[in-house]
């Protein structure tokens, strides 16, 4: 298999863009207006957007800053087809004024209408050498520009399962051309590398404040459903309560329990327990449905609260938990599929619940990836794809300031029962014996949880500073010292800086190379180009080797 693993981030508008404050906002209304204005621009400088004949644009977000800077971002088709790779940001103004293109195609598309190669083969291409898959459907024809070159290509999609029980959505781009092999990547995102007479029925919804205690984050108030059901019967009348795990506050995200199974499962509801739910053990169920259902809501208040999102998908809809998925199962993982978090119970002997709050966050996060930049899971973009949900698990635990899970700079410190492990360390990611703390030639056949460490290093060490010099070593992972000290300008400050890359800049095949250029133009919109702010920026990624 061929990973793609350095596409460049094409930008024409790194000087000259005015600085906006901090919390970028658009209203709906403006953005049928702003489409219009980008495919405009598009028409009148095509070659910084790559554009050419027989190519049409689906509008997939639109952000306008306060002081009326419009980010509008495409899907890139070529005579119907998807172009993979393909996906740009047109930037500009309610004015008419055009300050750029943000993309990671280097090359125009112009591919043979025509394949060499027939789905049948692109399907057993696909296939080979993969046990435990399926074909889903019939292989769409797309364009493939993740590569060097355009080429006519084949997204084979296959269901599977994992070793460990982990579904599997795979996606396999078969070139159309040779019928090899181009690309791949899962959309299940892992937190880790592996009566008679006359009746009549009434019923009432209502939010109310109830509460519960987790495993991992102690006693908690929640927002959840309460029916009241009235039934008059033969004159009788009755009144019964039933409480549901679900937060009408916050887009109606709630709680499946899945009951040690992979598939079917309902939401928690009780007629018994007065709105109180959990007991801080893991022999009532409940339990666990209290730190997930947590972990939505927390999660959601750090999007709106500081990034002004509302909900994964900027929607107002919540997204949904399912727990106590399979048997003994060591993971958790996001599926765009169905908009959900997936947490299973550990084994109970290495592994605690998954379900832990970072764990959520990062979950979570895959969604807000998947509805703005769309980072390919594969490559130097699936290490940033990774990394993104790494760093918003972060913020998520530092947002909730939870005395019983405080914020720190590990992930998934909570899963382990020895409580002296983690998944993951930003602070120095190479101790866990995989992850890369520096970026180097190779590092895009990383499996993305570790190529991930470049990213989860560089925002370590902006926000919090190195404390002493520190440079990378060429041609591997290691640290060295010898370099400049790196003074970070807190974690807040470069949460922003990326939330603004990821959802203006960055585009779904973005290297690190281009991540640098995104987060140095965010926090030049952010702060100005002259500001500590892009200055810790720039020197945190050159201490990771991103130059």
């Amino acid at each position: 298999m061929r990973l793609l693993r350095q596409p460049v981030l094409a930008s024409c508008l790194l000087a000259g863009l005015s600085v906006a404050p901090a919390g970028a906002a658009w209203a709906a209304q403006d953005s049928g207006a702003a489409t219009s204005r980008a495919l405009g621009h598009i028409a009148r400088f095509p070659a910084e957007a790559m554009h050419g004949a027989n190519q049409t644009y689906d509008v997939r977000d639109v952000t306008v800053d306060r002081d009326g800077t419009e980010h509008v971002r495409f899907d890139r088709r070529y005579n119907g087809l998807r172009v993979i790779g393909g996906d740009l940001v047109v930037h500009g103004n309610a004015g008419g004024g055009f300050r750029g293109v943000s993309r990671t195609l280097q090359h125009p598309v112009n591919v043979n209408a025509r394949a060499a190669v027939n789905a049948m083969k692109a399907v057993s291409a696909a296939l080979s050498g993969r046990s435990g898959y399926a074909s889903v459907g019939t292989p769409e024809s797309v364009v493939y520009a993740r590569s060097s070159s355009p080429e006519l290509a084949y997204d084979v999609a296959l269901n599977g399962t994992k070793a460990d029980g982990t579904p599997s959505e795979l996606h396999v781009i078969v070139s159309g051309l040779t019928g090899r092999v181009l690309d791949s990547w899962d959309d299940v995102e892992t937190a880790r590398s592996g009566g008679s007479g006359s009746t009549t029925t009434s019923s009432v919804k209502v939010a109310v404040a109830g509460g519960g205690t987790g495993y991992f984050n102690g006693p908690l108030a929640l927002t959840t459903d309460q029916w009241t059901t009235t039934t008059t019967s033969n004159g009788v009348t009755t009144v019964s309560k039933t409480w549901y795990l679900r937060d009408p506050s916050r887009g109606n995200q709630y709680t499946i329990n899945m009951a040690n199974r992979t598939s079917g499962g309902s939401v928690f509801a009780s007629t018994t327990n007065g709105n109180n739910w959990g007991s801080g053990s893991l022999a009532n169920a409940e339990t666990v449905g209290v730190d997930a259902q947590y972990g939505t809501a927390v999660t959601w208040d750090y999007y709106l609260q500081v990034h002004g999102r509302s909900g994964i998908a900027n929607d107002g809809k919540g997204a949904y938990n399912r727990v106590h998925y399979g048997s003994r199962y060591n993971n958790a993982f996001w599926t765009n599929s169905c908009f959900c978090m997936t947490y299973g119970d550990g084994d109970g002997t290495t592994f605690n619940p998954f379900d832990s709050l970072d764990v959520a966050g990062h979950e979570m996060s895959h969604g807000v990836t998947s509805r703005t930049a769309n980072l390919a899971y594969s490559g130097e973009s699936g290490g940033l794809n990774e990394a993104t949900s790494d760093i918003f698990g972060t913020a998520v635990e530092f947002h909730a300031n939870n005395a019983f899970d405080p914020g720190d700079f590990y992930i998934g410190e909570e899963l382990y029962r020895s409580g002296n492990s983690a998944l993951r360390s930003m602070i120095q990611p190479s101790t866990d014996g995989y992850s890369a703390d520096c970026w180097y030639a190779g590092v895009g056949s990383l499996d993305v949880h570790y190529s991930s460490g470049v990213a989860n290093h560089f925002y370590y060490l902006a926000s919090q500073g190195s404390g002493s010099s520190v440079t990378c070593k060429a041609g591997d992972t290691r640290i060295a010292t010898g370099g400049p000290a790196v003074t970070g300008v807190g974690r807040q400050v470069v949460e922003k800086i990326w939330y603004r890359a990821l959802t203006v800049y960055m585009t779904s095949s973005t290297n690190y190379a281009g991540a640098r250029a995104a987060t140095l133009s965010a926090a030049t919109d952010l702060y100005g180009a002259s500001s500590a702010e892009y200055a810790a920026v720039a020197a945190a990624w050159s201490a990771v080797n991103v130059n």
